[in-house]
């Protein structure tokens, strides 16, 4: 049996906040950001939305597509960083009692930026070992609640959204999740990370307002990580598969910063035409930025059945890695 992806969804929240909101906010322009970035906009989460409220819209359809009921799913995974309570309990479990999962398991994933990518990967090894049939795979973020708003280097980044896809066994016929590559640099934990806040750090009695809770980022640091990770991912799975970059149609790698992929495919060789972005809407949504592309590429009709992708994420942990799929 093959895990294949068959049902992919996507919600981003109603409310955009384009870069000349944020420049009332802080010192910058949609000039700067853009010519940075290339980002034009994101979209920030109601008061009421949590990473659950946006994964359960997300998951219905993705579920949805697929044709299949919640009560089909055997096993609920949903990526985040922004989950909705520290450590427990999982929002994945109040996304599974959300859309009525009642046969599933569910746990959350944390790999950051990664973290679709290493759900993928999970589903896979679920789904071809018949531990599960249907795997609900979720990337749900809602970063508007741990950016430093007056930290203009990071706040103009990031977004909140998120996306699902549904992987399931099914007869091989050389498509499906191909193959994977992950791998991580702990090293350089530090360089994109909440300093306080957890069990290393706490934060001190009737303290809400730490600035050290919010995310911190040395941007040379994971500027120069990324492009150099985005390049080993690429050619790896090319060389694992035997095939070569014309064979693939879209590389859809995480949606951080226009530069970075530029960079990449400068460095690489690679065609930059054959790199998916939607980072002027949309920004930095983390875990959820792949989903979120994916749903946004087939709805238009870049990609379908046959279509064969490269998914590549890269994050905090550091974590990299990325997935060769046939639709």
């Amino acid at each position: 049996m093959q895990a294949q992806v068959t049902g992919i969804g996507a919600y981003v929240p109603e409310r955009r906040m384009s870069n000349d909101e944020i420049a009332t906010i802080v010192d910058t322009s949609d000039e700067w950001i853009r010519s940075h970035t290339g980002i034009g906009s994101r979209h920030i989460a109601a008061d009421d939305e949590a990473a659950s409220d946006l994964g359960a819209r997300a998951a219905e359809r993705a579920l949805t597509d697929a044709g299949i009921s919640a009560l089909d799913v055997d096993m609920i995974l949903l990526a985040t960083s922004t989950p909705d309570y520290p450590g427990l309990p999982s929002t994945a479990c109040i996304v599974q009692d959300r859309i009525g999962a009642e046969n599933a398991a569910a746990m959350d994933l944390v790999a950051a930026c990664s973290g679709f990518v290493y759900g993928l990967e999970t589903a896979r090894a679920y789904v071809e070992s018949g531990l599960a049939k249907t795997v609900l795979l979720i990337g749900s973020e809602v970063y508007s609640r741990i950016v430093n708003w007056k930290d203009r280097s990071t706040c103009v980044l990031f977004g909140d959204g998120a996306g699902a896809a549904v992987i399931q066994a099914q007869e091989s016929t050389g498509t499906g999740i191909r193959a994977s590559y992950l791998r991580s640099r702990g090293s350089d934990a530090k360089s994109l990370y909440r300093p306080a806040g957890g069990s290393r750090t706490p934060l001190a009695d009737g303290d809400t307002t730490d600035e050290r809770s919010f995310l911190y980022m040395d941007g040379r640091r994971v500027y120069n990580f990324a492009v150099s990770v985005l390049v080993e991912i690429i050619t790896t799975l090319l060389e694992r598969e035997q095939l070569t970059i014309d064979d693939i149609d879209y590389i859809v790698p995480h949606q951080a910063n226009i530069r970075i992929l530029d960079a990449a495919a400068r460095r690489g060789g690679i065609p930059k035409d054959k790199f998916f972005t939607n980072l002027e809407e949309f920004a930095n949504t983390s875990a959820a930025s792949i989903p979120i592309a994916l749903d946004q590429m087939k709805r238009s009709g870049l990609i379908s059945s046959g279509s064969t992708i490269m998914t590549i994420g890269f994050g905090s942990g550091l974590t990299f890695g990325g997935n060769l799929i046939t639709l």
